[in-house]
């Protein structure tokens, strides 16, 4: 399990201290760092974020406020020089807050409390979470859809590609379709069917779900865009 995290900071120097830090975390994935609020909100909109290290005193937008406009809220830990924030920042539901200079030390606890709590709320959402049965080596498999990562078109099969592996179902993709979510699965190439919620990154020929980029038809590109941007 890896979190998607972005950093969010104004300094220059703090940014690379945080980006060191997080990029040298086996459990960490640093899709984005930016130097102000408004970039950010904006890159938000379209990319799944599990956690965000954030900075309180930024120009035009604080860290405060910029919570307040967000449409979904991933963890937040926040990073500033002032200990006066700190209990204002766990009105925010915060996860953490680290003071500068953030030590090695303390980054792994709070990344820690990170790492529990998203585990949690995964086993929660997984337990009450949707699921189909699909019927692969003349068994049937209970799988929860949240784990789907994309489906493949294989032949006279599809091959659907889990967190913990693949399946082949004797199905078309049509009919394969038909069973999923229309709010979270887009139909992206004539090929292919991903989970909007795996999406890391996309340009106009790939969707990247983590090492795996996935083709995108020319006709389907605006499909996973308004996808992402209601996600």
């Amino acid at each position: 399990m890896k979190l998607n995290c972005l950093i969010i900071e104004d300094s220059a120097v703090q940014r690379m201290i945080i980006t060191r830090l997080v990029n040298n975390h086996t459990q960490l994935n640093l899709i984005g760092d930016f130097s102000n609020a408004i970039e950010a909100r904006s890159y938000m909109n379209i990319h799944p974020v599990d956690l965000v290290f954030l900075d309180i005193e930024m120009p035009v937008i604080n860290g405060f406020s910029f919570l307040e406009g967000l449409k979904t809220k991933p963890q937040i830990i926040f990073v500033t020089a002032k200990a006066e924030y700190a209990l204002k920042a766990f009105d925010y539901d915060a996860t953490d807050y680290l003071q500068k200079p953030v030590t090695q030390n303390r980054f792994e606890t709070a990344v820690k409390r990170a790492l529990h709590l998203h585990s949690l709320e995964h086993e929660i959402k997984e337990d009450s979470g949707e699921y189909i049965f699909i019927k692969s080596n003349l068994k049937k498999l209970k799988i929860f859809t949240s784990k789907i990562k994309w489906i493949e078109a294989f032949g006279d099969y599809v091959k659907v590609v889990t967190e913990e592996g693949n399946n082949l179902v004797l199905s078309t993709m049509k009919s394969f379709e038909g069973n999923l979510s229309k709010e979270k699965f887009v139909r992206v190439h004539k090929s292919y069917i991903i989970n909007i919620d795996k999406v890391e990154r996309y340009n106009s020929k790939f969707a990247e779900i983590g090492s795996s980029k996935i083709p995108l038809s020319r006709h389907k590109k605006e499909d996973l865009i308004k996808a992402l941007s209601f996600a």
